[in-house]
């Protein structure tokens, strides 16, 4: 089966090429410049109707703003934090940060863009429930004649899921568990399997509520931890990010010499983790209790900055602080485990094994709800339950398919496959924002114009 992984990463290496970079970035530049930097310049705001949206309004919807938000979080903060990150690192070098937080920043905006047109165009289906996303946008913003697009886009998310959101994570729980507490993969996984089963069977209510207790209680206990890791090396901070910058423009021996790895892994890392321009954040926040689509977007745009600007670079941070990094052998959540335990001996690499699997887990759960929106935009509702049966199924696969490699080549396929997976998921998102992109303008223009009545109620 060597061919297959020949085959995925042929065409992970087109996918990814210069075009698909340019792409992202451009659409999200673009974006950006068209919205006068409001996506930088409005993040306190963004934070204070995130603040604000706490509490379920009686707009429509089924779920809070603050729970839209940390349903999409769910999904990102994750294991592209903790091994998306040193994986960067590892093959693209130092460099990759800079270019994670370049995919951030204008990363912002296309999230900012996205919710809007999740809010604007979303729908509910024959139980009442709020649909929404690039499939739905695509088809209600461009028109009938674009249903195709939508369709691909559901198709590539449905799929992708199994492995950005599944495969990948429940693989690197059962990893950290095993080399931590000697906690047998197949037993992860079937412990995996089962909450997940316990909490898909609520629907996004349940996703939202327990994602809107986990994921803020998780995300400051880590970012907590790798700040100790930071400030027990706080000697080597400054070399740090000395080398983040310099590497991000010149080549760095653990790449092989080639400054397009700092590029490529950086970007492509970085879209792993904030998930922006992929489509998926908005299919989570079209179910937001919100009068508004720009207050909505103002909120979903917060989950890039979270995700990357803090948490990635804490961990980038972290693992550049440890001498011996480079030599150390180890990529991915083992790197990152290898980084803290330098620091806290002992524990350290016991908090990345439970950070990730409390991460991992959360972004199963966010991400069967958008693989299943997908579903059921191709197929109808019927599809919900056969549906969550093959998920969870799968969760317990992604946990133990490290041990087959003689089919596949265990974790370096999984996240072969999701990276390629993901930029075909984001081509026709990316597509429709940029066609959608003065509906997107003129709702914001709309929106600042009359924000004295907005701030008093806004959502």
């Amino acid at each position: 089966m060597g061919m297959l992984n020949d085959a995925v990463g042929w065409v992970n290496g087109i996918v990814w090429g210069p075009l698909m970079l340019f792409f992202i970035l451009g659409v999200g530049l673009f974006l950006t410049i068209g919205l006068k930097l409001l996506t930088i310049r409005r993040i306190p705001f963004g934070f204070s109707l995130l603040w604000k949206g706490r509490i379920p309004g009686d707009a429509e919807g089924q779920i809070s703003p603050f729970n839209a938000l940390m349903t999409s979080l769910s999904a990102t903060i994750g294991t592209g934090n903790i091994a998306g990150v040193a994986t960067a690192v590892a093959l693209g070098g130092p460099g990759a940060i800079f270019w994670m937080w370049v995919t951030a920043l204008v990363g912002m905006a296309t999230k900012y863009a996205e919710a809007v047109c999740a809010v604007r165009f979303r729908e509910t289906d024959e139980s009442g429930n709020f649909v929404g996303g690039p499939m739905y946008y695509i088809q209600n913003g461009m028109g009938e004649n674009w249903r195709w697009l939508a369709l691909t886009f559901a198709f590539f998310a449905m799929i992708a899921g199994f492995g950005i959101g599944n495969m990948v994570q429940s693989q690197e729980v059962s990893a950290a568990m095993e080399e931590a507490f000697g906690v047998n993969r197949g037993l992860t996984g079937i412990v995996l399997a089962i909450l997940a089963a316990a909490v898909l069977l609520g629907g996004i209510k349940r996703i939202s509520t327990v994602a809107g207790k986990l994921v803020p209680s998780m995300a400051v206990l880590y970012v907590l931890a790798a700040f100790s890791v930071v400030l027990i090396n706080i000697e080597m901070v400054p070399n740090a990010f000395g080398l983040i910058f310099t590497y991000a423009f010149t080549p760095h021996a653990v790449t092989g010499g080639a400054v397009w790895a700092a590029i490529r892994f950086g970007v492509a890392r970085g879209v792993f983790s904030n998930e922006a321009g992929l489509g998926s954040a908005p299919i989570a926040h079209a179910a937001a209790q919100t009068k508004g689509p720009v207050s909505q977007g103002l909120v979903d745009m917060l989950g890039t900055f979270i995700d990357t600007i803090i948490a990635c670079t804490f961990t980038g941070v972290a693992i550049l602080c440890t001498i011996g990094w480079e030599t150390a052998g180890q990529k991915g959540a083992a790197l990152t485990a290898f980084a803290f335990e330098s620091a806290l001996p002992g524990s350290g690499a016991k908090i990345i094994a439970i950070s990730i699997a409390v991460f991992a887990f959360t972004t199963i759960l966010g991400w069967s709800y958008y693989s299943e929106r997908a579903a059921q935009y191709a197929f109808g509702s019927k599809i919900i339950m056969p549906f969550r049966l093959v998920w969870c199924s799968m969760v317990f696969v992604g946990a133990v398919i490290a041990g087959w490699d003689q089919i596949v080549a265990g974790a370096e396929f999984v996240w072969l496959l999701s990276d390629t997976l993901n930029a075909m998921m984001a081509i026709p998102n990316l597509i429709a924002l940029a066609a959608l992109s003065p509906i997107v303008f003129k709702l914001t223009q709309e929106f600042f114009e009359t924000r004295g009545k907005s701030e008093k109620n806004p959502f």
